[in-house]
């Protein structure tokens, strides 16, 4: 069988300005070849979160619509955006410090309403684009630029694990953990993906998919260190796969 080359998504036109290695351009790609694959290219609204997700918008990487959020209110504006317009698919894209920490209540209100919005989060350990602070994701012991000497949890709260949380407390439809470092990965999470997006076009209600994703800058690593301090450490912080599955879903 002749090998198939998956050509980038038509809607996307420019290159993005993430770090080198950052795992945030593949997950984007990702995002928009199930959103081209599923017949919504220029049809949907994406809320992007204050951070390294801003990149999106500062620099024209493709054609679609996008509303810059308050920082952390990601949540709040795709609800009202999704209820004014029920026929487009509308997405949220945030780091775990817009989507978890500043922005947490409205992402737990969106979840906890079920509203028919689909939320994309990175999970890197830290604040990213204001110079790799401690998040409430950030292991037990990991350096940042806020804890040199490493996260001491009995003094700054242990790390969130916010889909098992929403998977675990609320109704939503779907709620899945993801990672982009080799094909096995990349195929997996394009399947959440898609899955998150056919949970909101078939009005099941709300859905999440948090991709693990390395920070060689703020971490102080080349690419490779990166991924392998992922697989082996942050991982086994959060693993991956799929915490509530979609109604009627094989199991």
């Amino acid at each position: 069988m002749a090998n198939v080359i998956k050509e980038k998504p038509s809607i996307i036109h420019g290159q993005h300005k993430f770090c080198a290695g950052c795992s945030h351009g593949i997950f984007y790609r990702l995002i928009q070849e199930c959103v081209e694959e599923l017949g919504y290219a220029k049809r949907q609204i994406i809320a992007l979160g204050v951070g390294c997700s801003s990149n999106l918008i500062l620099n024209d990487v493709d054609n679609s619509d996008k509303f810059q959020c308050a920082h952390g209110r990601a949540g709040a504006t795709a609800t009202g955006i999704k209820r004014m317009r029920p026929d487009v698919l509308v997405m949220t894209y945030q780091g775990d410090g817009d989507c978890g920490v500043i922005g947490l209540a409205e992402t737990l209100n969106a979840a906890y309403r079920n509203e028919k919005i689909t939320c994309f989060t990175v999970n890197n350990a830290n604040f990213g684009m204001t110079g790799g602070q401690m998040s409430w994701t950030t292991l037990p012991g990991q350096k940042t630029t806020t804890s040199i000497h490493g996260r001491e949890c009995e003094q700054n709260g242990w790390p969130l694990h916010l889909p098992e949380m929403i998977a675990a407390n609320l109704k939503p439809a779907y709620v899945a953990r993801c990672a982009v470092y080799d094909a096995k990965t990349v195929a997996e999470a394009k399947r959440y993906i898609k899955n998150a997006l056919e949970a909101q076009i078939n009005g099941e209600g709300y859905s999440m998919v948090e991709l693990l994703g390395v920070c060689p800058t703020n971490w102080g690593m080349s690419p490779l260190k990166a991924t392998e301090w992922l697989k082996t450490e942050l991982q086994k912080e959060y693993p991956l796969g799929e915490f509530k599955r979609r109604d009627g879903q094989d199991a």
